[in-house]
């Protein structure tokens, strides 16, 4: 449910596999309370609340005695949706934003268009197929997730990198940059939506 004096959202999710419940506060001043049973996970989540400033808890259950698909999967869903509900008709929005970001060894860039239309291209590869116990190719699988659900267009580009935590964080970092950006005020549109149909709902 979002509310209609402030961008915020509040999404339920729950399936046979996966029960979650998400907060999201956009204009916020990225906090976050996150518990996926998933400790990466979560480690990454943190910073896609911190880097993007927007409010974020997230809880989840999950059947994680088969593996983490099912429980990255379904908060990606479930942040997707509280994001999208949260910005409404999206008036007043950037709407674009692109960013290179380097975290020691490793560069890698992200492009979103807030657009209503989502759409994901991922150029990322991990030297390894775990960083711990988590599978690198769930970063893939939350942001497709992700995307779909907050119904936005995000590019996903690793230029290099060595270290699969860091190439992870990097993606995550990034996207919270990027969409901190294109969901802020711009100033010269106020309430406008920035869409020569006038809408970007889908």
């Amino acid at each position: 449910m979002a509310s209609s004096t402030t961008r915020t959202a509040e999404i339920s999710r729950k399936t046979n596999e996966t029960a979650i419940a998400v907060k999201v506060g956009i204009d916020g001043e990225g906090r976050y309370d996150v518990a996926t049973g998933v400790g990466f996970f979560d480690h990454m989540l943190e910073q896609l609340s911190r880097h993007s400033l927007m409010d974020m808890t997230v809880k989840a259950e999950g059947d994680l005695h088969i593996d983490d698909h099912h429980t990255v999967e379904d908060c990606g869903i479930a942040i997707g949706k509280a994001i999208s509900e949260a910005l409404g008709e999206r008036r007043g929005i950037a709407r674009y934003a692109s960013l290179d970001l380097a975290m020691d060894e490793c560069l890698t860039r992200a492009a979103v268009d807030v657009s209503g239309r989502p759409f994901l291209v991922w150029d990322v590869a991990f030297p390894t197929q775990k960083i711990g116990t988590f599978d690198t190719e769930l970063v893939r699988e939350f942001f497709q997730a992700f995307s779909q659900n907050a119904g936005i267009t995000l590019h996903v580009t690793n230029h290099y990198g060595a270290n699969s935590h860091h190439i992870a964080e990097t993606c995550f970092k990034a996207v919270a940059r990027v969409l901190r950006a294109a969901c802020e005020a711009d100033p010269r549109q106020r309430d406008a939506v920035p869409s020569t149909k006038g809408s970007l709902k889908g």
